[in-house]
């Protein structure tokens, strides 16, 4: 811990630190950092807006940050909200636990730290309890159990943010529809432009840059509110631009591929089939002698 100004801790592993009880060295603004341990930070009062997306948003009850090891973040500089927990442990001591195969499923340690899981005062007693839970265990004496029990209840820690992170989803759905409006815009300015003959398919990553949030929150948040991924949702829209062009215009199937971003037609028939059950040719041969008028213009 001596890049982050504190002393070593007890445990080579683990550990725990408090932060109104540290002398915290603040950082440079729009420094650089990484940490070879996860660490799960619970600051239980935030001062002023926190930036979220484009946007910036007051929250005063707290919350919670998660970082992989490795990860990349940048500092701002003002320290002024610190009041709580910071909880940092290497993937060994998770090893050979079945923590060590689930953690990788929790998405929320590939969030960025303005992604952050905001809290419900009973929410924040929870997650404050358990912080404490952790706390005394390592205050304890040492004993064959100990790694045992200082695991699970990391573990039940994570499992608690789980169901607060599905709980953000669904009670900031307008933070998050706005999210989802520029998504459906920014698709539909993509495919309307010309863009998908010059960088193909539009992707994730392209996506997410766009809206300023990662690819892992785009993606649960998407989950949460429509029930498919990033990828999934994209495929949606591709399809839905599809029918337009097969029921509208004259463009061959191959052209309406190029058009959309595909290389090659083949991908392009073998989605839209996949997705519609029928071939792009079929879909078109469907709205065939469907208009209301015959070809000469008068009616039957």
């Amino acid at each position: 811990m001596h890049h982050l100004h504190q002393p070593a801790p007890v445990h080579p592993l683990i550990a725990l630190f408090t932060y109104d009880d540290m002398a915290l060295i603040p950082f440079e603004e729009e420094q650089k950092i990484a940490v070879d341990f996860y660490k799960i930070s619970f600051k239980t009062r935030f001062n002023g807006q926190v930036k979220y997306g484009q946007g910036h948003y007051d929250f005063e009850e707290g919350g919670l940050a998660f970082l992989r090891p490795k990860q990349m973040v940048t500092t701002s500089g003002d320290e002024r909200s610190y009041e709580g927990f910071s909880l940092f442990f290497h993937v060994d001591f998770i090893r050979n636990y079945p923590l060590q195969q689930t953690i990788s499923q929790y998405g929320f340690f590939s969030y960025s730290v303005s992604e952050a899981l905001f809290l419900s005062a009973r929410e924040k007693q929870i997650i404050s309890d358990l912080f404490r839970s952790i706390e005394a265990e390592l205050n304890n004496s040492a004993d064959p159990y100990s790694q045992d029990v200082l695991v699970s209840q990391i573990a039940l820690l994570l499992s608690y943010s789980n169901r607060f992170y599905n709980r953000q989803f669904i009670t900031r759905k307008v933070i998050s529809n706005e999210i989802l409006t520029r998504l459906d815009d920014i698709l539909e300015n993509y495919f309307n432009d010309g863009t998908p003959l010059k960088k193909g398919l539009p992707g994730v990553q392209h996506i997410s840059a766009q809206l300023n949030v990662s690819q892992r929150y785009l993606s649960d948040m998407l989950q949460s509110l429509t029930g498919c991924n990033t990828q999934q949702y994209i495929h949606e829209k591709l399809i839905d631009k599809a029918k337009e062009k097969l029921s509208g215009t004259l463009l061959s199937i191959s052209e309406i591929a190029y058009e959309l971003g595909f290389e090659h037609p083949q991908s392009f028939n073998k989605l839209f089939k996949l997705k519609v059950k029928l071939s792009p040719s079929e879909y078109r041969a469907s709205f065939i002698y469907k208009a209301p008028f015959p070809a000469n213009g008068h009616g039957t």
